[in-house]
Order: C-alpha cells, then sequence, then structure tokens
C-alpha cells in the first residue's frame, strides 16, 4: 500500500503515544508528515527515544510555541496548505488553539481527525491508556500491561479515519471531521474477555488443552492449536490425548527451539515464548 497517500499533507499536533504511531503509518502510506512539537518537545522521546526516532522518520518536526501570535501564524501557514489535521487534544485546549470546528469556512478542504481519551460528558476527563484498560477490563492487577492496548487500537482508528477523511474528499469535495476515542478502543479490546472467549477458564484461556502456554525443557511454548485439522496433527506429534497433563508432559521433553522446528516440518502453530523486552 506504499504510496497510496502519496499528494496528502498532514499537519500533526498529536504527541505521546497514538499521535506519532498514526502519523507514522500515514507517512508509510505515502503521506507528508509535518509534526508541530512544542518547545519542550514530545514526551515520547525523553520516554523512548529509540521509537520516537523510528516514529519521526521521514517527517519534518517543527517546534512551534503555540501560545505566541507568531508562532500561531506558522502553525495557520501550515494549515492553509495541509489535507488533515491530526490532534490529540482536550477539546478545551482546542478551544484555546482556535481549532475546534474543523472543517470551517477558513479551511473548507482541511480534514480534522482528534484523539480523545472519552467522548460526551466526561470529554475533558484525564485518561492515558493505563485507565483505559483498566475501565474496559483488559488488566490482570497487579501486574502493569506489556502492551499499551488502548494506544495502539486508537492509533490505527486514527489512521482509518484519515483514510477515510482523503476519501470523502475525493468524492464530494468536502473535508471531514473524525473523532477517534480512546476509551471506545479499549472497550472494543476487551470484548473477548466480556464475551466469555478469553480469560481464566475460557476457550482461549486455559480451557482447550491444545491452546495454551506450556513450559518445554528451557524456556516454554505457545501451542495454538485449535482447528480440529491442527489439533488431531498435535496429538499425533506428541503422542498423547487431548489433556493438560499430557501435553504438559510431553512438551516438557525437548527444548522450545526442538519444538519450534518440529512444527515447522508438521505446519503447527507452536512457537517459543521470547522474553519480554524488560525480563533480566
Amino acid at each position: 500500500m506504499a504510496g497510496v497517500l502519496d499528494g496528502i499533507r498532514v499537519v500533526s499536533l498529536a504527541g505521546n503515544l497514538p499521535g506519532p504511531l498514526a502519523a507514522a503509518r500515514l507517512a508509510a502510506l505515502g503521506a507528508t508528515i509535518t509534526k508541530v512539537e512544542p518547545p519542550a518537545g514530545d514526551q515520547l522521546a525523553a520516554a523512548a527515544p529509540g521509537w520516537y526516532a523510528e516514529l519521526i522518520a521521514g517527517q519534518r518536526v517543527e517546534v512551534l510555541d503555540l501560545k505566541t501570535p507568531r508562532d500561531r501564524r506558522r502553525l495557520g501557514d501550515l494549515l492553509a496548505d495541509a489535507d488533515i489535521l491530526l490532534t490529540s487534544h482536550r477539546p478545551s485546549t482546542l478551544r484555546r488553539l482556535g481549532l475546534e470546528g474543523l472543517p470551517d469556512a477558513a479551511h473548507p478542504r482541511l480534514s480534522h481527525v482528534e484523539i480523545v481519551g472519552h467522548d460526551g460528558r466526561s470529554e475533558e476527563a484525564p485518561g492515558h491508556d493505563l485507565t483505559f484498560q483498566a475501565a474496559a477490563g483488559t488488566l490482570d492487577p497487579p501486574r502493569m500491561p506489556l502492551v499499551p492496548v488502548a494506544d495502539l487500537l486508537g492509533a490505527e482508528r486514527a489512521v482509518s479515519a484519515c483514510l477515510a477523511a482523503a476519501l470523502a474528499v475525493c468524492r464530494t469535495g468536502r473535508a471531514i471531521h473524525q473523532r477517534v476515542v480512546l476509551e471506545d478502543a479499549a472497550a472494543d479490546a476487551g470484548a473477548a474477555n466480556r464475551q466469555g472467549l478469553t480469560g481464566p477458564g475460557t476457550p482461549l484461556g486455559g480451557a482447550l488443552p491444545t491452546y495454551g502456554i506450556y513450559a518445554s525443557a528451557d524456556g516454554h511454548v505457545a501451542l495454538a492449536a485449535i482447528e480440529p485439522g491442527f489439533r488431531a496433527r498435535t496429538l499425533r506429534l506428541l503422542g498423547t490425548a487431548d489433556d493438560h497433563d499430557a501435553i504438559a508432559a510431553a512438551l516438557a521433553g525437548r527444548s522450545s527451539r526442538q519444538w519450534e522446528a518440529l512444527a515447522a516440518a508438521h505446519d503447527l502453530p507452536l512457537v517459543a515464548v521470547r522474553p519480554s523486552a524488560g525480563s533480566p
């Protein structure tokens, strides 16, 4: 899909994580990105400098102090030539910046995709990935999440919203406004658990013997043989019954690397569990 957004110009004021993720995906699709940062910089650059550098590759970064009239005028110049504005501010901040209500008479072809934490009466409530996941039931206390689910899903929704905006202009000639709500993204991520698909004792939560994480001779492997064909081949390879204890005993007999090689040879969905980046 590289090049599908050639000629589309995006100005991004969206910092932290969902915004830079979305902007990087848009750049990969061919859009020209101008990233506007405050003098203090993007917080992501301080928290994860390597990732930040990856995400802004190929983008132009402009440092603007939007509290000053001069830099506000510079932002106006950037928006005059842009097709899409991407933001991740509370609505009250957008009002202070004069960016509420886009597209408007002054910017009839400027679509606005805003990433917000909450919508409706709670639109001004503070929040981050951790609180969105907490409300959605995707946490396992007291462990902290390894994956920022709401931010990642929100970023992909922002990309979809930008694609929809570009398509709307092509079809109708009119720009549009799209709001991406991170709280909603987290709620959708938690649907599998609410619907009984994941969690203890559920089909994807340990109830199926051939779908789980097992100890190998030197680590762990993830086995995901759900379909009847995969399950039957797995049980034949292991020489066991469809039973948790029997499968555990069989998998403990070889190294993770050996099981991966056997899985590849027999077309089975089994891989070694790699340690997380924060593991000792």
